[in-house]
């Protein structure tokens, strides 16, 4: 399939049933594909996240992301009360690279902007920083791993 017969439609996930389609997308890609622990992938930001989710035309989801921001996202971005933080974007096997990354990444933005964020902080793995910095964001500070797989911090402003 290419991005010009892919449909899509992004959203925030307000309802039971769109938070479950995020959640399945994050099993499928950080659990089943990249073997990441169950215990690690859902955490406890993922109450009071807001989560955007990315379906095609038929209602078959195709990838998800979270913004943490305000008090919960403290921990994540050094305590700046101005900066959220973007994870848990995952895009299923069937529909990377027709965009969907792409525009969950400038829904969670604009969800950020909407809250008065100044900038968006997140931890990228390492093979995907060419994404992140094609979409503005700056790597900075050390690799890092996380669920035994390497990271960087990255930030953008908005």
């Amino acid at each position: 399939m290419s991005a010009a017969e892919l449909t899509f439609t992004v959203r925030v996930a307000e309802e039971p049933a769109d938070r479950e389609a995020c959640f399945a997308v994050r099993k499928e890609v950080f659990v089943a594909e990249q073997g990441v622990p169950q215990d690690v992938e859902y955490d406890a930001y993922d109450a009071t996240a807001l989560h955007v989710l990315a379906l095609r035309e038929d209602g078959l989801p195709l990838g998800t992301g979270r913004l943490l921001y305000g008090p919960g996202a403290a921990a994540k971005t050094g305590g700046d009360p101005a900066v959220g933080s973007l994870g848990r974007l995952a895009v299923t096997k069937e529909a990377r690279g027709l965009g969907v990354g792409v525009a969950l990444v400038r829904a969670i933005e604009d969800a950020a902007r909407a809250r008065g964020l100044a900038a968006v902080d997140l931890h990228a793995q390492t093979h995907a920083l060419g994404f992140y910095e094609r979409l503005g964001y700056e790597a900075y500070g050390p690799e890092f791993p996380d669920a035994g797989i390497p990271h960087r911090s990255m930030r953008r402003a908005l």
